[in-house]
Parts: structure tokens; C-alpha cells; sequence
């Protein structure tokens, strides 16, 4: 039906339902803009105005009442992983690349190709000789069995 973007938690298929009758009773006006066809805009959408406040607030109440058990049972991460979610709200992310050429690249499959290329040529370095390793200590020679039953003693 719809390709559902999930930026409110509290919006639902109930809420499809009333936004398609809003489009609708738009579409009515927009084609016959008779006193009726306003009055019916006007009604459908103080109703969809309605049960789209009731339905974040019913949310918002249910989320408060989590954060006030977490604060009871003290499960403080939670608390205040739930406060910051609230008070930040939704956060929009850019997923978008660039790859080799210098094109812009937005879909998951190429970005994770772009990143697994670059990775590879930075990490898979051929043709690079060992260094030698250069230390403040002298070389000291192996201890002699003598030596070592000496220590013992």
C-alpha cells in the first residue's frame, strides 16, 4: 500500500488510513470546491488534526510511564537512553557516498562496495619491506648452561 517511513513511532496503519480519507476529501474540494465539499474538508481534517495529537500523546504517556519504572527499579541506562530519545526526537542521517570517480552513491549495497574497496587499498598494502627493528638494548649472548646453574646457586 504504502512504503511506511518510520519517523513517528505512534504513526500506524490507522493513521495511513485517515491521511488517504484527508488526501481524498482534498482531492473533492480541489475538483468541486461547493460549500459542502469545504465543510467536509474542514471536518475530515479537524478529525485526522485530532486523532493525530491523540495518538502521540497516548505515546508520549506510555513512554513517560517506562521512564518512570526505570527511575523506580533503578535502570539508569535506560532511563536515560529514553530521556535523550525524547528530548532529541528523530534525527535525520545522510547515507550518501562518494566512490572512486567522484559520483555520489546512495543506495546501501554500493556504499558498503565504496567502503570495502577503499578498506582494501588502504589495509592490503603490497611491496612493503620489513623495517629492521632498532632497539636501545646491546645484543646480549645466550646464557651458558654454567652460567645458569651458577645463578641458581
Amino acid at each position: 500500500m504504502h512504503e511506511m517511513k518510520q519517523h513517528k513511532p505512534w504513526f500506524d496503519e490507522e493513521c495511513l488510513g485517515i491521511l488517504d480519507k484527508r488526501k481524498q476529501a482534498k482531492m473533492q474540494w480541489t475538483q468541486d470546491p461547493s460549500q459542502s465539499n469545504i465543510d467536509n474538508l474542514n471536518n475530515v481534517r479537524r478529525n485526522a488534526s485530532r486523532h493525530f495529537r491523540n495518538k502521540k500523546k497516548a505515546y508520549l504517556k506510555v513512554k513517560i510511564e517506562e521512564l518512570e519504572t526505570n527511575s523506580k527499579i533503578n535502570n539508569i541506562r535506560d532511563l536515560y537512553r529514553g530521556i535523550n530519545d525524547v528530548k532529541k526526537g528523530y534525527q535525520p542521517r545522510t547515507r550518501i557516498v562518494k566512490d572512486e570517480k567522484g559520483d555520489l552513491v546512495a543506495d546501501s549495497h554500493s556504499i558498503m562496495a565504496t567502503w570495502r574497496n577503499y578498506f582494501s587499498q588502504i589495509l592490503n598494502v603490497h611491496g612493503v619491506r620489513q623495517a629492521e627493528i632498532h632497539t636501545a638494548e646491546p645484543l646480549v649472548p645466550q646464557p651458558s648452561a654454567l652460567e645458569v646453574e651458577l645463578a641458581n646457586e
